[in-house]
C-alpha cells in the first residue's frame, strides 16, 4: 500500500514483517529484504540498471542504479546502488526523478559505459530493442568528453558454436557470468583480467557443454553477446511477434516466436513465473529450422500402381485413404499409432478417429519402449491430474526429490533448472536413482564446496534392470526425507524395467510423497488424458468401465456396443500383429520406429501390413513405407495445447501463414467423413471444446501395477548390461538443418569404471566397440563411476544410435571389446536384447 505524504494522513500501523520508506515523496511498506530498486518497480518508478536482474543475485556491478538515500535524517556520503541495497524503516530514497545529485551520478556512469562502447548501432543485432540505447537517450549527456581511442578486440570471439561474442560492446554487467554460474550452474564464461583490461572471455579448462547458453544471450543488455544462427539476419523492428510454447519435451515453456516475411528468424524465452520463470533450453531456443528442411512435406502423396508415391491433391490422397482403410477394417482390422508430438486437440482426434472410424481401442500414442506395466501406473497415477496436485512451486518447495529413471537436465530441462534453484536456495536433497554421477547430479548438489561429495552420496546406484528391487530396499535417510513431504519424479524409461512403476507406487504409499509422471515428448500428457491409449477413453474414463463407454457413446452420438469393451493392443502388438498378417490397416502419426524397443520388428510390420497412412511433417522410414502421405501443421501454423508434466493447459496460436497447411484433427476430421463417420473435430478449438465438455472421469481410480521387480541379467566373457538414455541435444528429427546448435551436443562416450574396462581389456581414450549380432557402435572409453559390468552409451546420438544400431536398450546384455578386435572373436552368441 502507498500513500502520497500528507502532515494530517492517521498514521498506519506497519504491516508484520514489513518497514515503511519513502521514495521520491511516496509513503510505501515493504517487505523487509526487499531490494530498493524492486520497491521502487512496484511504485511503478523505473530505476535505470544493466547488471540488476530478478532471478540472479544482486551485483552491483554497472553502478546505474545509483540513488540518493538519507537514513535517520542524514543523507549517505554518496549515492547508493538500488540493486544491492536492501529497505529499511524510516529510510527516504529520492531517485533521478527527484534527486539532482542521483540524476548527475547516472549521468557520469552512462558517459564512462560509453567510453570504450563502440557506435555501430546500425549493424548491431541489440539495435532498436537496447536497454543501453534506451537508457542513454534517458539518462545520458547529449555530448561525450571522451576524445582517446576507444579499445578494440577481435570479434566475434565463438563462445560456442552458437554464441558469439563481441568483446567491444560489452559493459561488464556480469549477468551472463552470474547466469551461468546461478542458474546453469555451468560456468563456461567468466571475467578475466582486472582492471581497464577486464573483459569477458571463456572459462579457463572449463569447456561448453552447456544446454542453456541462449539465455545469456537474450539477458545481455546490449549487443556483446549475439547467436550464430541469427546475427544479421534481421532487425527487432522488422519482427513480428508471437507468444507460442515449446513443443520439444514436457516442460511446457512459454516462447515468443519472432518471424519475418513468413519466416521464423528466432526464438525467445516468454515471462511464465509459474512454469518456466524468463529461462528455456538451448533445444527450445534454436531447433526449430525443421519448418524449412528440405524434408518436409507440403503435398499429399499416393502410392501408385507402379510402387512410387507421387504428389497427389488432397480429394484424391483422401480418397484413396479412406477407400484402403474401409477395406482394411472389413479384412482385419485397423489400427491407430498417434506418436508422442501432438497437441492435446489433435490427440483427442487421433483417439477418437480409432474408437468411431476404425472401430477399435487399438490406439496408442507411446511411440518408444513401453510396458502393460506403466498402462496401469498412468491410470492409477497420473491421468486426469493437473498442476494442483504437483507443479514447479511445489516440486521447487519440495525438502527432498527422488529421480527415478528419469535424468532431468536431459529430459526435462526447465525441471532441472528448478531442482537447481532449489538445492542452491533452501538445500533440497536431490537423489536419483541411477548408474552414474551425471552433470546433471552434481550441479544439483546443495553444498556448493563439496558438491562431487554431494552428488556421489545422491546417487542411489543400480545395475540397469535391478532398479525395482534398490527402490523397495532404499536408505533409511532417503526414505525419511521423502516421508516429510518429498517428491518421486519418474520418467518413461521406468517403463524398460519390470516392477519399477509398481516400486515408485509402493515407496509413494509407504511415504506419503507425490508422484509425478515426466516424459520426454511435448505430447504425451495430453495424449493420455486424451485417450489415446489402449486402455484408456478420454477424460481417464477405463475402458472396461460400462458407464464410462455408455457415456462416450452418447457424447460421441455412436450406438450402444459400438465402443469394445475390451482393452486395445500396445504400439509394440499392433507392429507385430501387422507383421504377422493379423491386422489390415495402420494410421500412422509421426512416429519413427527407430524409437521403438525393438526397430526392425516395427519396420517389418509396417512392411507387412496391407495399408498404411501416415501422417507426417517430414520424410521418414514410415513415409517410405506409406501408401498414403497426408502432410500436417507444424506448431508455427497451427493452435492448439499441450498438457505439460504438470497437467497444466498450455495454449498456443499459430506464429504463420497457416493457409495450406492443416493439423492433424482436421485431417482425421475429413479423412473420417471420408468413411461416412463424423468426428467434429474441424478445428483446433472445435476439438478442444468438445474434449472439455465430456471432462474427466468419475469414477473410482483403478488400482496401481503389481509387478514384481526384475533381476538384472548378468554379463559373460567379453559382455557388460548396457544402460542407456538420450541426450537433449542429439539426432532429433525436429533438431534438423541447424548445425550452431549440433555443434554444443555432448560428446558421445563409451562410459564405464575402471575395473569394467581392465576386466574387457580396453583403455580410457582408445576406441571400444558395443556390439549385438546386429550391429556394433565404435567410441572413445570415458571413466565413470558406474557398477560393476555396466556401460553406458547415449541412446540417439551421433554415432551412437543404439536402438537402431545394436537393437538393444536399457537392461540388455552387449559385447564390449576394444576396436580392433575382430568381431567373430569379440561375439559369441550375442543377440540383440540377449538375456545370456
Amino acid at each position: 500500500m502507498t500513500l502520497t505524504q500528507d502532515s494530517g494522513a492517521e498514521a498506519r500501523p506497519v504491516p508484520a514483517g514489513h518497514v515503511r520508506l519513502t521514495i521520491d515523496g511516496l509513503e510505501v511498506d515493504a517487505p523487509k529484504g526487499e531490494l530498493l530498486i524492486r520497491t521502487c518497480e512496484r511504485l511503478g518508478i523505473i530505476v535505470p540498471r544493466f547488471c540488476d536482474h530478478p532471478l540472479l543475485d544482486p551485483a552491483g556491478a554497472c553502478r546505474q542504479c545509483l540513488v540518493e538515500v538519507e537514513m535517520g535524517g542524514r543523507p549517505m556520503p554518496k549515492p547508493q546502488a538500488s540493486c544491492t541495497m536492501t529497505v529499511a524503516d524510516g529510510m527516504v530514497v529520492k531517485t533521478q526523478h527527484t534527486s539532482p545529485v542521483a540524476d548527475k551520478a547516472q549521468q557520469g556512469v552512462m558517459e564512462l559505459l560509453l567510453i570504450n562502447h563502440p557506435l555501430d548501432c546500425p549493424i548491431c543485432d541489440k539495435g532498436g530493442e537496447c536497454p543501453l540505447q534506451n537508457q542513454a537517450m534517458a539518462h545520458g549527456r547529449t555530448d561525450s568528453r571522451f576524445v582517446e581511442t576507444k579499445r578494440t578486440f577481435p570479434k566475434p570471439l565463438p563462445i560456442s558454436s552458437q554464441v558469439l561474442l563481441d568483446r567491444e560492446r560489452c559493459v561488464l554487467c556480469q549477468r551472463c557470468t552470474r547466469f551461468s554460474e546461478q542458474i546453469g550452474g555451468d560456468p563456461f564464461i567468466d571475467l578475466l583480467e582486472r582492471g581497464a583490461e577486464q573483459q569477458i572471455g571463456v572459462a579457463q579448462d572449463k569447456p561448453f557443454q552447456s544446454y542453456f547458453s541462449g539465455n545469456t544471450i537474450q539477458i545481455c543488455p546490449v549487443g556483446a553477446l549475439t547467436s550464430a544462427a541469427y546475427r544479421f539476419r534481421s532487425r527487432p523492428f522488422d519482427l513480428v511477434s508471437t507468444p507460442g510454447v515449446c513443443e520439444h519435451c514436457s516442460s511446457g515453456c512459454s516462447q515468443r516466436n519472432d518471424t519475418r516475411r513468413g519466416t521464423v528468424m528466432r526464438r525467445l524465452a516468454g515471462n511464465e513465473p509459474a512454469v518456466n520463470e524468463e529461462w528455456n533450453c538451448d533445444k527450445g531456443r534454436f531447433a526449430f529450422r525443421y519448418l524449412t528442411s528440405r524434408q518436409r512435406i507440403i503435398r499429399p502423396m499416393v502410392r501408385g500402381a507402379d510402387g512410387v508415391l507421387a504428389e497427389a491433391s488432397w480429394t484424391e490422397a483422401l480418397r484413396v485413404a479412406a477407400e484402403g482403410l474401409l477395406a482394411a477394417r472389413a479384412a482385419g482390422g485397423v489400427a491407430v499409432l498417434p506418436g508422442g508430438r501432438l497437441t492435446v486437440e489433435d490427440a483427442y482426434a487421433y483417439a477418437k478417429f480409432a474408437r468411431v472410424a476404425a472401430q477399435t481401442n487399438d490406439v496408442d500414442f507411446r511411440a518408444r519402449p513401453h510396458s502393460a506395466e506403466e498402462l496401469d501406473f498412468l491410470a492409477a497415477h497420473v491421468v486426469g491430474r493437473g498442476p494442483e496436485v504437483l507443479d514447479y512451486t511445489r516440486l521447487e518447495a519440495a525438502p527432498a526429490v527422488l529421480c527415478v529413471a528419469f535424468e532431468p537436465e536431459e529430459e526435462s530441462p526447465i525441471v532441472f533448472l528448478r531442482l537447481r534453484k532449489a538445492a542452491r536456495k533452501h538445500g533440497q536433497k536431490v537423489f536419483h536413482l541411477g548408474q552414474w554421477t551425471t552433470p546433471a547430479m552434481r550441479r544439483t548438489a546443495p553444498e556448493r564446496g563439496a558438491a562431487e561429495s554431494a552428488a556421489h552420496d545422491n546417487l542411489i546406484r543400480a545395475v540397469p534392470g535391478s532398479e525395482a528391487a534398490v527402490l523397495a530396499d532404499l536408505p533409511d535417510d532417503v526414505v525419511a526425507a521423502l516421508t516429510g513431504g518429498g517428491v518421486i519424479l519418474v520418467g518413461e524409461r521406468a517403463a524398460e524395467v519390470p516392477g519399477l512403476y509398481s516400486a515408485v507406487s509402493a515407496l509413494a504409499e509407504r511415504t506419503g510423497a507425490v508422484v509425478g509422471w515426466v516424459p520426454r515428448r511435448a505430447g504425451d500428457r495430453g495424449a493420455l488424458d486424451a485417450g489415446a491409449v489402449p486402455n484408456l477413453l478420454p477424460g481417464g474414463r477405463p475402458v472396461t468401465d460400462p458407464a464410462a463407454r455408455a457415456e462416450i457413446e452418447q457424447a460421441w452420438g455412436l450406438a450402444e456396443g459400438a465402443i469394445p469393451a475390451r482393452p486395445g493392443r500396445s504400439a509394440d502388438e499392433i507392429l507385430a500383429a501387422a507383421a504377422m498378417g493379423e491386422l489390415a490397416g495402420l494410421v500412422v502419426g509421426g512416429v519413427d520406429p527407430y524409437d521403438l524397443a525393438d526397430p526392425q520388428a516395427a519396420l517389418a510390420g509396417l512392411r507387412e501390413v496391407g495399408f498404411l497412412v501416415s501422417l507426417e511433417l517430414h520424410t521418414s522410414a514410415v513415409t517410405e513405407l506409406a501408401d498414403v502421405v497426408l502432410p500436417v501443421a507444424p506448431d508455427a501454423q497451427r493452435a492448439g495445447s499441450y498438457l505439460n508434466w504438470e497437467g497444466r493447459r498450455r495454449e498456443f496460436g499459430p506464429a504463420l501463414d497457416a493457409s495450406g497447411v492443416l493439423p492433424d484433427c482436421r485431417v482425421l476430421d475429413t479423412l473420417a467423413v471420408e468413411m461416412d463417420s463424423d468426428l467434429f473435430t474441424q478445428t483446433p478449438a472445435a476439438a478442444a471444446g468438445e474434449f472439455a465438455r465430456l471432462g474427466g472421469y468419475g469414477g473410482a481410480a483403478p488400482p496401481g501395477p503389481g509387478v514384481a521387480a526384475g533381476e538384472a541379467r548378468r554379463p559373460a566373457f567379453a559382455q557388460a548390461v548396457l544402460a542407456t538414455w538420450r541426450q537433449l541435444v542429439d539426432e532429433s528429427t525436429l533438431a534438423v538443418d541447424e548445425p550452431a546448435l549440433a555443434g554444443t551436443a555432448r560428446p558421445a562416450f563409451v562410459r564405464m569404471n575402471a575395473a569394467t574396462a581392465e576386466r574387457l581389456g580396453v583403455t580410457e581414450g582408445r576406441p571400444a566397440a558395443v556390439r549385438t549380432d546386429r550391429g556394433a557402435i565404435t567410441l572413445p572409453v570415458a571413466l565413470a563411476d558406474l557398477p560393476d559390468g555396466v556401460v553406458w552409451l547415449p541412446a540417439n546420438s551421433a554415432g551412437s544410435r543404439v536402438r537402431a544400431t545394436l537393437g538393444a536398450g536399457h537392461g540388455d546384455v552387449v559385447g564390449v571389446t576394444a576396436a580392433d578386435v575382430p568381431a567373430g572373436e569379440a561375439l559369441v552368441g550375442i543377440s540383440a536384447g540377449s538375456t545370456s
